[in-house]
């Protein structure tokens, strides 16, 4: 560990420390210090009146698009939990496979320049489908000195139980060890910068939590075949997020490396937000040029992309080798931009190579799988012998009396 990730934990447990010695009122200066904003307890959360009132304040289209997505949401999230539930039959005994939604979830929702409606649903949503019977959400005060109406309504429509003002580290603790004003949940959700993962990662300790996420990523993966203009903008796209953000393109073609050059440096003159974004392509974008497909499944592989693009003559092929990736997308029609809004599948996904061994946000993560097993009591005596067997190897002979002494009085 280096000393600024050492630095990073040592400040970040301080004001953990903080909200679970002193509540409310550390969450007070906290928000007074970092969000600029002056909060009274009674603002911690926010009010019906004020989520009614910020309707007024969105576009119709705004709430159609956030229906649109929660629909596209919900259908693929009942699909998977049908997936949760089966029954396994044997002559001795049946095993029913079923599930139990997390009692109480607090859901993150980043604030600062830009606003995410689309992560409180993305998050929201399958913890909604699971049948969480408690829904928190917390979110920076950065918009006006309040949270964004369209994040009030997204919560609203999404079925929050409630909504706080507070954002970073401060919201982490709070939700994990609760404060006056603020229950404590028993899982935490959602993406955040340097600080927000750092305290879910303290906290874990204490209460679950869905996976530590950096800044976000995309690497494209791209032959000849790829049109340059269309990798371009999925870059551009990418380093939007901010200027930690990482933007890769791995190709077998000098060709079409050089063609996406020209087409940022065209792109760059003209696109909103610039210099924002050149800021982030100079900081994290990358271009690797391999010299073969074989050599670029690999450095994917390795990388373990939160989002992998693949823009080649044959997607489908090569998704089969990839092993490590958040999400995989498919041909030149299929940007991250279409997950992140419209198809549905989640955009909370392991970030910093924990690709490797986590998968996406969804249903799954909001409840506790539980077999229910029953065994006939001429079904248990069939399963004598070998269990008599195996608990001696063990050094466990009392587990196999338990068995035993039920037929020895018959």
């Amino acid at each position: 560990m280096n000393s600024s990730s050492v630095e990073m934990l040592s400040y970040v447990k301080g004001i953990i420390d903080e909200v679970k010695e002193r509540g409310d009122k550390a969450l007070i200066e906290f928000t007074k210090s970092y969000d600029k904003v002056e909060l009274k307890q009674d603002q911690l959360k926010v009010d019906d009146k004020t989520i009614m009132e910020a309707y007024d304040q969105v576009d119709p289209s705004e709430i159609e698009a956030i229906r649109y997505l929660k629909n596209h949401i919900e259908s693929i999230e009942n699909e998977r939990l049908k997936l949760m539930t089966h029954t396994f039959e044997r002559k001795e005994s049946r095993v029913f496979s079923s599930f139990f939604p997390i009692q109480s979830v607090g859901c993150y929702v980043p604030g600062g320049r830009a606003v995410y409606p689309s992560t409180l649903l993305m998050t929201v949503v399958p913890a909604k489908i699971a049948g969480v019977p408690k829904i928190v959400v917390s979110s920076p005060p950065t918009y006006n000195e309040d949270i964004n109406p369209l994040i009030l309504v997204t919560a609203d429509i999404c079925g929050v139980d409630e909504v706080y003002r507070i954002g970073g580290a401060q919201a982490i603790a709070a939700m994990a060890y609760g404060t006056e004003s603020i229950p404590s949940v028993l899982k935490i959700v959602g993406p955040g910068r340097g600080y927000v993962t750092t305290a879910k990662i303290l906290v874990s300790k204490d209460v679950a939590i869905d996976v530590p996420a950096g800044p976000s990523e995309v690497l494209i993966m791209a032959d000849e075949a790829a049109n340059p203009r269309f990798v371009a903008l999925d870059l551009i796209s990418q380093a939007e997020h901010g200027e930690e953000s990482i933007a890769v393109l791995v190709t077998t073609s000098n060709s079409l490396a050089c063609k996406v050059i020209d087409e940022l440096k065209e792109m760059l003159e003209v696109i909103p937000r610039s210099e924002h974004v050149s800021k982030a392509l100079m900081n994290k974008g990358r271009i690797i040029v391999c010299r073969d497909i074989d050599e670029a499944i690999d450095v994917t592989n390795s990388f373990a992309p939160e989002h992998l693009e693949i823009q080649c003559k044959d997607p489908e092929s090569i998704a089969k080798n990839i092993f490590s990736a958040g999400i995989i997308l498919l041909g030149q029609y299929t940007p991250v931009s279409v997950t992140d809004y419209c198809v549905g599948t989640n955009h909370v996904l392991p970030t910093d190579g924990y690709g490797h061994v986590y998968s996406g946000l969804s249903v799954f993560d909001y409840v506790r799988r539980v077999d229910i097993v029953k065994c006939s009591k001429e079904g248990l005596f069939e399963m004598i012998n070998p269990l008599k067997t195996l608990s001696h190897s063990e050094g466990l002979p009392n587990h196999y009396l338990a068995v035993e002494r039920r037929f020895s009085n018959d």
